[in-house]
């Protein structure tokens, strides 16, 4: 698969860039690697066989659960080079440690301010940043040390509080946030009760983090929407995973997030590991270059999407990658029915009926999935009721089990105990 360079590099100098940091890659594996030293000996691998990108399919896939079991053996350096231990959120199974380096911190900050550049930020901006900075969480440190390189002002608040974001706000007077789309809606809403005029305030743009605000034609999803209908303000993608310690950021012309060639090589992989074609789905694989203390080859995050390789109207010839269209393992077969998180997402962010949500899937005595809609509605009357089941109905072709929560319920489901983002899909499949 033949990957397009940077705005300031050839195509053809961004992929002998590549190719050549994958060498290194390979040769740095064999020597520090515990994991990868035994997987390229069962599968025996020649690493002096792998030059280019062509190449690339004689190495063996990495899975979440190769992390999970051995996560110990994907250590390249002594203990005492480490700096920073993050841990992935568990979404898809129990949580994995990744340990940085300072050289890991350096190029995780030179990541972040690559991405807030490309989403238009500058040294003039001041971002409230309405995310975890605990817990283990990388982007937190992602975002703060990226910031910090471009010079702009940071206010780390925190997640969640509508009403001390907006005090803050109004106080400091920030140019952009960092947040979850749905967490903005929230904003929207608290704004709306207290007479706070939205487009007066300081805030122009938001980087959204976690939730799809766009479509794979990217057009606005319904959550997208509801955040630019009532509000005049500049929504900028962002995709990124802990294991990667990379992300895609979309630019102004909102046409899918950018490759940095320099951090990371990807695949997008149908279910035989073949490279797919462009604007077609498949898993995201991703090769980490100039990572020291946990690098990754060809490692499958589970995440479903399409990439696009034409240039962007922005300059840029980077390959980029349109909205996560679901995760692997969280695929519902429902009723003869495929459905993803995302798809279900959108859908009940459509409804006027419903404020809130989470959704839960579940294993009925023959194995089967079920699905169970936790949701808070606009009203408790038995015509709210029949529009949201009709509805439902109508758009899914099969019925969902659905059960009515007061605010305080849902608020304690979606921020549950230690978790770092707020829980809209519950799995409790077996």
């Amino acid at each position: 698969m033949s990957l397009p360079g940077t705005e300031s590099a050839s195509t053809d100098k961004a992929n002998i860039l590549q190719e050549q940091k994958l060498q290194e890659l390979l040769l740095y594996l064999s020597i520090h690697s515990p994991f990868y030293r035994e997987l390229f000996a069962k599968h025996q691998v020649d690493i002096a066989a792998i030059k280019k990108f062509a190449d690339l399919p004689a190495l063996p896939t990495t899975s979440k659960e190769d992390l999970q079991q051995h996560n110990n053996n994907f250590l390249c350096v002594d203990p005492d080079k480490i700096i920073e231990y993050t841990s992935t959120s568990g979404t898809l199974g129990s949580p994995v440690t990744i340990a940085l380096t300072e050289n890991d911190l350096n190029r995780l900050t030179t990541n972040e301010y690559n991405s807030f550049v490309c989403a238009d930020g500058n040294a003039a901006d001041t971002y409230q940043l309405m995310l975890t900075l605990d817990r283990q969480f990388m982007a937190g440190i992602a975002y703060y040390s990226g910031l910090r390189k471009l010079g702009a002002g940071i206010i780390r608040l925190g997640p969640g509080v509508p009403s001390l974001q907006w005090e803050t706000i109004q106080r400091l007077k920030p140019t952009a946030i960092v947040a979850v789309p749905s967490f903005i809606l929230k904003l929207i809403k608290f704004a709306k009760d207290n007479h706070i005029d939205l487009n007066k305030s300081s805030v122009k743009k938001a980087v959204c983090i976690g939730e799809n605000i766009r479509n794979t034609d990217f057009s606005y999803n319904i959550l997208g929407k509801k955040i630019t209908e009532a509000w005049d303000i500049r929504l900028y993608s962002t995709y990124a995973s802990t294991e990667m310690q990379t992300a895609f950021t979309e630019c102004s012309e909102g046409r899918g997030g950018h490759l940095q060639p320099e951090l990371v090589i990807v695949e997008l992989l149908d279910e035989n590991n073949r490279q797919v074609a462009s604007n077609m789905p498949g898993e995201v694989t991703i090769t980490t270059l100039g990572v020291e203390g946990m690098p990754l080859l060809r490692y499958k995050t589970g995440d479903i999407c399409m990439y696009f390789d034409e240039p962007c109207a922005c300059g840029r010839t980077s390959l980029r990658l349109s909205p996560v269209i679901g995760r692997k393992k969280q695929m519902i077969k429902f009723k003869g029915t495929t459905l993803y998180p995302p798809a279900l997402f959108d859908l009940l962010n459509e409804m006027e009926e419903v404020l809130d949500f989470v959704v839960d899937v579940y294993s009925n005595e023959i194995g089967m999935d079920e699905v169970l809609l936790h949701l808070l509605p606009a009203d408790d009357s038995k015509a709210c009721d029949n529009r949201i089941r009709a509805y439902l109905q109508a758009r899914l072709r099969v019925s969902p089990h659905v059960t009515y929560i007061t605010a305080e319920e849902i608020q304690k489901m979606q921020f549950q105990e230690a978790s770092r983002k707020v829980v809209k899909f519950i799995d409790r499949r077996i």
